[in-house]
């Protein structure tokens, strides 16, 4: 599994949409269940599938799913990208 599909099966999971595929431009006014409850567990989801640990600073820094793609990668070393990720449905 590459790490672009164990983060979008981290988002499937804590929204409860087995159908979501995440995109570059995704906020959290994309998905409906995306209120602030589920923001927090999408961050300790995440946080604990890849092993990192994400700073209050890094976290309200991120608007899109692109921006935390790019946290992942550049500060947090993770071997991301978006090669791989299915069309959505």
């Amino acid at each position: 599994m590459t790490q672009i599909i164990r983060l979008n099966a981290v988002f499937r999971e804590v929204f409860s949409e087995p159908d979501l595929v995440i995109r570059p431009d995704m906020t959290a006014e994309d998905v409906e269940s995306w209120d602030s409850f589920n923001h927090i567990n999408l961050v300790v989801g995440i946080e604990a599938a890849f092993s990192v640990a994400f700073t209050t600073r890094e976290i309200t820094g991120m608007r899109t799913v692109d921006d935390l793609i790019t946290v992942m990668r550049d500060i947090k070393g993770v071997d991301i990208s978006w090669d791989g990720l299915p069309e959505a449905p």
